[in-house]
């Protein structure tokens, strides 16, 4: 698939490209800053970008902002986030902008190319990918409305937050699809999620999830 990398660290923008192309990716562009990522967009129209929550010139939240607007620009542009720690804002704001195809990582998952590429199929696909660091300090702080759910709810809804499925929520709690589905709706009952859209559901679950911090 086409991809447009916003990265101004040379080094890692260059294992990227390699690491994306070695996997039958193509690389469209690398941008060094929050304007040549935008412009890469229009030109290219990627099927995931990936995009450092810190670009020039101020190295602060440029990266996530200009994310933010290329899906503005571009609905549902799928955005994988880069970070280099656990920046809990940045990750809600970017989940808050506009349904599935986002994620936020650390740079360190690149490391586990396995976990990463899973990660980066899932955005482009229009799912959601969070770092599970991010999700266990997020898990750590029992404020309403998590201090609502139940032990296994607050499991089954932290890998909902990183992205998983049923059938894998299933697998790696070592419980059945049917029970997977009953915790999922308590959980949608105690956060008030009505929707009939039971994607859409999960999305504000996992919003509400990060914004009780």
């Amino acid at each position: 698939m086409r991809i447009v990398i916003a990265e101004d660290n040379v080094l890692l923008a260059t294992g990227l490209e390699l690491l994306l192309t070695s996997f039958g990716h193509e690389v469209a562009e690398v941008a060094g800053d929050g304007e040549g990522f935008l412009a890469a967009v229009d030109r290219h129209r990627p099927a995931v970008t990936i995009v450092d929550v810190r670009l020039p010139p101020e190295f602060r939240d440029e990266g996530i902002r200009s994310a933010i607007k290329a899906r503005r620009v571009h609905p549902g542009l799928p955005v994988l986030v880069l970070s280099q720690y656990v920046e809990q804002t940045y990750a809600s704001e970017l989940l808050s902008s506009s349904g599935g195809g986002v994620g936020y990582l650390l740079k360190d998952r690149i490391s586990r190319v396995d976990e990463f590429l899973e990660a980066l199929d899932r955005v482009a696909t229009g799912g959601t990918a969070l770092d599970p660091d991010v999700v266990a300090q997020l898990l750590a702080r029992q404020t309403q409305p998590l201090s609502t759910l139940t032990r296994r709810e607050r499991e089954v809804l932290a890998l909902m937050a990183e992205g998983h499925d049923n059938a894998t929520l299933a697998k790696k709690l070592s419980i059945t699809n049917n029970a997977v589905h009953k915790h999922i709706g308590n959980i949608f009952a105690k956060f008030e999620l009505t929707e009939p859209d039971a994607g859409h559901r999960r999305v504000r679950a996992v919003l509400t999830y990060l914004e009780a911090r």
